[in-house]
C-alpha cells in the first residue's frame, strides 16, 4: 500500500476529526471518555487549520489514515514550543491503518514542515505515559525525552515531553 502525506483539504476535516476522536477514546486517552471536554478540540479541524497546518495520511485511493496538526510558529495551539520552536500536536491514526507506516510518516512530515520553518531550531511534542507506540516512532526518529518540559494540563494527567534538534 502506497501512503502519502498532504494538508487536509475542508471537505476531509470532519472524517478527520472523528478518526482522532475515536483513536483517543478507543486507545483510553481520556480521562472522562465520551463526557471528556478535549474531544471537541480533537474534533474541531477547522478550528485547528486556522491556527496551524493539518497534515493527513492518505492511501492511494484517497483514503484518509490519520492525521497531527503541525504548529509551526507558536500560537494559539501551541502548548510547550518556545520562541525558535515548532510543536506537534493530535497525532492519530485510525486502528484498522495502523501498523503500515501512517504516524511515522505524519511525524517525518512535520519534521520536514519545521526544517522549512526560518529560524526554527527545534521540533517539540507532548505525549501520554501510555502512548508507547508512538514513543518509538519519536525515538527512532532522533527525538529525545526532555523530562525538564514535562507538564500537567489537568490535575493527574501528565505528559511528557520529547524534543528533536534540527
Amino acid at each position: 500500500m502506497v501512503i502519502v502525506w498532504r494538508r487536509a483539504k475542508p471537505e476531509e476535516y470532519e472524517t478527520l476529526g472523528e478518526i482522532t476522536a475515536q483513536a483517543y477514546l478507543g486507545d483510553g486517552l481520556l480521562a472522562f471518555g465520551e463526557g471528556d471536554g478535549y474531544l471537541d478540540a480533537l474534533r474541531d479541524v477547522a478550528k485547528r487549520a486556522a491556527a496551524a497546518e493539518v497534515l493527513v495520511a492518505v492511501d492511494s485511493d484517497e483514503r484518509i489514515l490519520g492525521g497531527v496538526t503541525f504548529v509551526p510558529d507558536g500560537g494559539p495551539m501551541a502548548d510547550i514550543a518556545r520562541p525558535g520552536e515548532a510543536e506537534i500536536r493530535m497525532l492519530a491514526v485510525a486502528p484498522a491503518a495502523r501498523g503500515r507506516g501512517a504516524g511515522e510518516m505524519l511525524v517525518q512530515a512535520c519534521i520536514e514542515q519545521a526544517r522549512a520553518v526560518p529560524g526554527c531550531r527545534r521540533l517539540v511534542l507532548s505525549t501520554q505515559r501510555t502512548m508507547r507506540s508512538a514513543h518509538r516512532i519519536y525515538l527512532r526518529l532522533g527525538f529525545a525525552r526532555t523530562p525538564e518540559r514535562d507538564w500537567e494540563p489537568l490535575p493527574g494527567l501528565e505528559l511528557l515531553a520529547y524534543g528533536l534538534k534540527l
